[in-house]
C-alpha cells in the first residue's frame, strides 16, 4: 500500500515532468507571428549604380535596376555627380557625390509599379562616406506628397573608406522638408499648423520616393565636404500603385 508521502511525492514528480515537457513544447514550436513579433519584410529595391565613364553629371542610365526612377531635388541637384571616375584605382563602389553641388540637395528612387509600406520592421541598409562635417539623411515622399528628413545620420567624415550600416525606418523621427529647397520647415508655419517640432505618427503605409540628402554645399575636389552614396537596398512591403 503506497503511503500519503508516497503520494505525494508521485504527484510531484509527474507535475514536474508535465511542466518540463511543456517548456521544451513550447522552446520547439516556432514563435508565432503577431503584432509585437513580426517579420523583417522582404527585399523592396535595391540599387548598386551603374558607371558608364568618366565623372559626369546623372541621369536615369546611372540605374542599375529597370523598375526604378531616379528623381534629383534642390536648385544645385543636377551638380550630383556619379563617381568614381575611371580607372576606379581606390576599388569604392559606384556612387552619387555631391561634392560640387553648391547648395543642399536630395537624390530619391521611385519604384514604377509600386509604393512601398515602411512600416513595421521595414529598414533600409546603404554604402555612405562623408567628409568634412556632411551626413547623409534618409527622404521620404508619402504618397499624400507629404516630404519627410530623418534624424538617422550617417557619416562623420573620419575615414576614406564607405560604411555599409542599417537601420530601423521605425527608430527615426521625421521633420517636413521643403523640398524645392532641400530644407527642413518650421511644423508651425506649415499648411495646416502642426505643434512640436516633429512629425507625429507619420503615414508610411505607401511611401512613394525613398532617397537621401545632404543638408550642406560641397567643397569641390578634394577631402572637404561632400558625401558618396552607394548602394541602397529598402526593406518593405510593395503596395500595387
Amino acid at each position: 500500500m503506497m503511503t500519503s508521502i508516497g503520494r505525494r511525492a508521485t504527484g510531484t514528480l509527474f507535475v514536474l515532468v508535465t511542466f518540463t515537457a511543456g517548456m521544451l513544447a513550447q522552446q520547439a514550436s516556432p514563435a508565432p507571428q503577431t503584432q509585437s513579433n513580426p517579420r523583417v519584410p522582404p527585399l523592396f529595391f535595391t540599387e548598386t549604380w551603374k558607371q558608364t565613364g568618366l565623372e559626369r553629371d546623372v541621369d536615369n542610365d546611372v540605374l542599375s535596376n529597370s523598375n526604378l526612377e531616379l528623381h534629383l531635388y534642390g536648385p544645385t541637384s543636377k551638380q550630383i555627380q556619379i563617381a568614381p571616375t575611371t580607372p576606379n584605382n581606390r576599388q569604392d563602389p559606384p556612387n552619387l557625390w555631391t561634392g560640387i553641388c553648391n547648395g543642399p540637395v536630395a537624390a530619391t528612387l521611385r519604384h514604377k509599379n509600386n509604393f512601398v509600406d515602411l512600416t513595421g520592421r521595414a529598414k533600409i541598409r546603404w554604402q555612405t562616406r562623408a567628409a568634412g562635417f556632411h551626413v547623409v539623411r534618409p527622404v521620404l515622399k508619402l504618397a499624400d506628397g507629404t516630404w519627410l528628413i530623418g534624424d538617422h545620420a550617417d557619416g562623420d567624415g573620419t575615414t576614406e573608406n564607405f560604411v555599409e550600416t542599417e537601420f530601423s525606418i521605425a527608430s527615426v523621427r521625421w521633420l517636413r522638408l521643403d523640398i524645392n529647397t532641400v530644407t527642413t520647415v518650421h511644423a508651425e508655419r506649415q499648411t495646416p499648423p502642426e505643434i512640436g517640432r516633429w512629425v507625429e505618427k507619420p503615414d508610411l503605409t505607401k511611401v512613394d520616393e525613398i532617397g537621401f540628402a545632404d543638408l550642406m554645399p560641397g567643397s569641390g575636389h578634394g577631402w572637404g565636404g561632400f558625401v558618396n552614396v552607394g548602394r541602397i537596398d529598402v526593406y518593405g512591403t510593395p503596395v500595387k500603385r
